[in-house]
């Protein structure tokens, strides 16, 4: 079989990936399109899809490929955790996997969610052998803030109910300490970015509505760690904590994350072409602190760029990367 790319029309949004499978390779039986999936032979928008039964939108892409594709590092390798006790967990989450499932998802059965595990799914079964127990028996954790999913950094679950009233009270209050990385083309200038975001823009996107009031106040303050010969490392600290709230103030500066599929758009429809070179969403939450919700003593963590990252900044120190 040669490898083929399908765009999802409007008449196939809503099918299943094992359907669009079919509909591809009609001599395909239902078995045989589930065990393409299965064995890793599908990527869905250039991400691995392990689901036969997830359903695809229009406009999205699907590619039935001859070999496997390798487990990607977020499913593949083991969460690192920080911090654990009774109240609160703290792991390190690697880009690529989604802290959280999306409400949709919440229905799925357990052979489904192992398919396509998200990050408190996983974290639960290395709590589960670092605790010598079975899932069943672990409290069940509770989010109280989330990284996107191309996003790496450390995430806090409370693991009690004290620690998630808590924990959203200080988030509420902004005094949690939230500091994150971030490379953009060209030279930014230090600044506090304040605006009002709204779900979309005009074109679909997140963005800012330009009217003060209009949408939920987002107040990023950024700093400026190095500048490279075409880039710049930023330090941006979060006194709000909104969707994409980094990426959006970033590109509308007319700085987007280098590696953003999302926000390299402008709302004219333009497209930035700088800093489409990174292996991934240059973007990592570098520091996490707060103030232990039974205990009330302070704690504090900082994690490097994993690999991935650090290797490619690196290069951007010496100019090798070409926009």
């Amino acid at each position: 079989m040669n490898p083929s790319q399908l765009s999802v029309s409007s008449e196939m949004a809503g099918k299943t990936v094992a359907a669009i499978i079919r509909t591809s390779m009609p001599d395909l039986s239902w078995s045989q399109a589930r065990r393409v999936v299965e064995s890793r032979r599908v990527m869905l928008n250039d991400e691995l899809c392990l689901d036969p039964a997830r359903r695809v939108k229009e406009g999205d892409v699907v590619d039935i490929l001859d070999w496997p594709q390798r487990l990607p590092e977020a499913f593949a390798a083991d969460l690192v955790v920080r911090h654990l006790d009774a109240h609160v967990v703290v792991v390190e989450k690697p880009a690529g996997i989604n802290t959280v499932r999306h409400p949709e998802e919440l229905h799925w059965d357990q052979r489904r969610r192992d398919r396509a595990p998200t990050l408190d799914d996983r974290l639960q079964k290395t709590i589960a052998k670092r605790l010598g127990t079975s899932m069943p028996r672990l409290p069940r954790l509770r989010k109280v803030h989330r990284l996107d999913r191309l996003t790496s950094g450390l995430v806090v679950f409370a693991r009690s109910a004290l620690a998630e009233q808590e924990l959203g009270r200080q988030f509420f209050k902004h005094t949690v300490t939230r500091r994150y990385l971030a490379v953009v083309p060209g030279r930014v200038t230090p600044q506090t970015v304040t605006s009002w975001l709204i779900p979309d823009r005009g074109d679909g996107r997140r963005g800012s509505s330009g009217v003060p009031g209009r949408g939920k106040i987002a107040i990023t303050h950024i700093e400026i760690m190095e500048e490279f010969p075409q880039h710049t490392l930023l330090a941006c600290r979060l006194e709000t904590g909104r969707t994409h709230q980094i990426r959006v103030h970033l590109s509308e500066l007319g700085h987007p994350v280098c590696g953003d599929p999302v926000y390299v758009r402008r709302p004219d429809g333009t497209s930035f072409t700088e800093g489409v070179d990174a292996p991934r969403l240059a973007l990592h939450a570098v520091e996490l602190g707060f103030v232990h919700p039974a205990t009330h003593a302070p704690l504090h963590w900082e994690m490097p760029p994993p690999p991935e990252l650090a290797n490619w900044i690196e290069s951007l120190r010496h100019g090798h990367s070409v926009d």
